[in-house]
C-alpha cells in the first residue's frame, strides 16, 4: 500500500491541523487520487465503497476552495438519506474546525422546515442536504444558486433506486453553466453514465480497484454493536475468551488514546501505538507487547505494519477498516506460526454494506455472532473457579483448612434446631455461593459486567497472565 501523508497534498495549515485532531495519518486512495483534482477544478467521476473516505475526499477541497469574501452557498452535496447528511456535516465541520468562517449546514427531511430557513439566513457556504428537501428551499426560494461553484453527488447509485433521478436532474439544471461536479458512486449504472454524460464536462474518472488477496486461515467473527458500547463488548470478549496477548485496531489516533486509557481504567493491562509517539516509545512498547507483558495492544494500521508477532491470539476491528487490504493485514497478525487465531470486527448501521464488500473482495467467511452475554461472562467467571479449585486440590494446597469444614458441619448439625442436615457438598455449594455474591457485590455490576477499578494512574503494568489470576489477585484485596 503507498503510504501518503496529508501533508503531502499540500493543504492548509488550517485544514492539516484539524485532521492531526481527528486522528488521521494518512489519507485513503479515494482521497489521494481525488483531492488534487477537484483542487485544479476539474469534474471527478468516482466509482468506491461505503466507507473508503469519500467524505474527506470531497470535503477537504471543497472546504479549501471556500471564497470567504462571499456569504452565499458555494456548495452542495446532495446525499440520499438524513443520516448521511448529518454525518457527512459533522464530519465537514471536523475539518473545518480552525477554518471559523466556513460555515456548514445539513438540511434534510424530518426536521422543520422554518428552523432551517432562519439558519439559512447565516449565509452557510457549504449546504449538505438530501435532494427532497433540497428542492423544497429551491421553491421556497430560500435557497439560491447564484455563486454556486462546486455540486456534489455523494452515493449516487443509491439516489437513484430512492428515486430521486427527478430531483436531481431539475437541481443539476437550475445550477450555473460554468460548475464543477463531482460525483461518487459504488456502482456505475446506465443512468448514473447518463448523468455524468449530460452534467459532467471531461471528468476525471477515479476507480478504487480491488487487488486480489490472500486471507489468511483466521477464525473471523463479526459482531453488530452499538457505538457506545463497544468498550463493553470488547471488555467481554477479552473476558470471555481469556485473552493473554491481543491487537486492537483503530482508525484514529484520538481513538487508540481514548481506548487504552479506558481500558487501563479497567484493570488491562493496555497500550497504544500511533505515529504521534516517539520511535524510541513505539520501540519499548513493542518490546513489551513481544516478551508479553502487555496483554492488549491498541494500534493504528500506518504504526501496526512493523508489528510482527507470533503468539498473537486475536485481532479486533474496534473500527471497521477503510480498505479491503487493511482488513488483511489486520486480521494477518493472528494465527501465525500454525497457531489458530481469532478476529472480531465491530460494525453498526450502515457499516455492515461495507463488511459484506469486504467479505466478497476477500472471498472470505466471517460469522456474525452476538456479543457475549452476562450469562456467558458467568459461566466463564464459573468455570475459571473450578479449574482454580482443582489445581489447589491436586496441588494439595486445600488440606490445612479440611478441619474449619469439619468443624462447621459438626457445629452446624448439632446446633440445628429443626433437624437440618449439611453436608460436605451442602457447605461448599454456600462458599461458593457468598464467594459469588461478594465479587459481584465488591466490583461487577451486572450492567457493566466487565468493569474494573482503576488500579494505577496508567492502569497495570505487568503481565496478565489469564483471567483466572487477574480476578483471584484482585478479589483477595477486595
Amino acid at each position: 500500500m503507498e503510504v501518503i501523508n496529508f501533508k503531502d497534498l499540500k493543504l492548509s495549515d488550517e485544514v492539516e491541523r484539524a485532521l492531526d485532531d481527528m486522528g488521521f495519518e494518512e489519507a485513503t486512495p479515494i482521497q489521494i487520487q481525488s483531492i488534487p483534482y477537484i483542487l485544479e477544478n476539474r469534474d471527478v467521476l468516482g466509482q468506491a465503497q461505503t466507507g473508503t473516505g469519500k467524505t474527506c475526499a470531497f470535503g477537504i477541497p471543497a472546504i479549501e476552495k471556500i471564497n470567504l469574501d462571499q456569504d452565499d452557498i458555494q456548495v452542495l452535496v446532495l446525499c440520499p438519506t438524513r443520516e448521511l447528511a448529518i454525518q457527512s456535516a459533522k464530519e465537514l465541520k471536523n475539518v473545518a474546525k480552525y477554518k471559523k468562517e466556513v460555515r456548514i449546514l445539513p438540511i434534510y427531511g424530518g426536521q422543520p422546515i422554518e428552523r432551517q430557513i432562519v439558519s439559512l439566513k447565516k449565509h452557510p457556504q457549504i449546504i449538505i442536504g438530501t435532494p427532497g428537501r433540497v428542492m423544497d428551499h429551491i421553491r421556497r426560494h430560500t435557497i439560491k444558486f447564484t455563486n454556486l461553484k462546486m455540486i456534489i453527488l455523494d452515493e449516487a447509485d443509491e439516489m437513484l433506486n430512492m428515486g430521486f433521478r427527478e430531483d436531481i436532474d431539475t437541481i443539476l439544471t437550475k445550477a450555473p453553466e460554468q460548475i464543477q461536479t463531482i460525483l461518487f458512486s459504488a456502482t456505475m449504472s446506465r443512468d448514473i453514465l447518463e448523468i455524468t454524460g449530460k452534467y459532467q464536462k471531461d471528468p476525471v474518472k477515479i476507480k478504487i480497484t480491488h487487488k486480489v488477496l490472500t486471507v489468511p486461515s483466521v477464525e473471523q467473527y463479526s459482531l453488530e454493536v452499538n457505538p457506545n458500547n463497544k468498550l463493553e463488548v470488547l471488555s467481554r470478549l477479552i473476558d470471555v475468551n481469556n485473552i493473554k496477548l491481543g491487537l486492537v485496531f483503530c482508525n484514529t489516533k484520538r481513538q487508540v488514546d481514548e481506548l487504552a486509557s479506558s481500558l487501563q481504567a479497567r484493570g488491562y493491562s493496555a497500550e497504544a501505538l500511533h505515529g504521534d509517539m516517539r520511535q524510541e516509545s513505539r520501540d519499548k512498547v513493542m518490546a513489551q507487547f513481544r516478551k508479553g507483558n502487555i496483554e492488549i495492544l491498541i494500534a493504528t494500521d500506518v504504526a501496526a505494519r512493523g508489528i510482527d508477532v507470533n503468539n498473537v491470539e486475536a485481532v479486533f476491528n474496534y473500527d471497521l477498516p477503510n480498505d479491503e487490504e487493511y482488513y488483511v493485514h489486520r486480521i494477518g497478525r493472528t494465527g501465525r506460526a500454525g497457531k489458530t487465531g481469532k478476529a472480531f470486527t465491530f460494525v453498526s448501521g450502515r457499516e455492515i454494506i461495507k463488511l459484506k464488500d469486504i467479505q466478497r473482495f476477500t472471498k472470505s467467511s466471517i460469522t456474525p455472532i452476538k456479543p457475549p452475554s452476562v450469562i456467558d461472562f458467568k459461566e466463564r467467571r464459573m468455570r475459571a473457579i473450578m479449574d482454580l479449585t482443582k489445581q489447589t486440590i491436586l496441588a494439595g494446597k486445600h488440606v490445612g483448612y479440611t478441619r474449619y469444614i469439619e468443624k462447621m458441619i459438626e457445629d452446624f448439625n448439632i446446633e440445628s434446631e429443626d433437624n437440618s442436615f449439611a453436608s460436605t457438598i451442602d457447605i461448599a455449594a454456600a462458599l461458593l455461593k457468598e464467594y459469588l455474591e461478594k465479587i459481584n457485590s465488591t466490583s461487577l455490576n451486572m450492567n457493566n459486567i466487565s468493569e474494573k477499578p482503576n488500579i494505577t494512574k496508567g492502569g497495570f503494568r505487568g503481565k496478565r497472565t489469564d483471567v483466572k489470576k487477574r480476578s483471584r489477585n484482585y478479589y483477595k484485596k477486595h
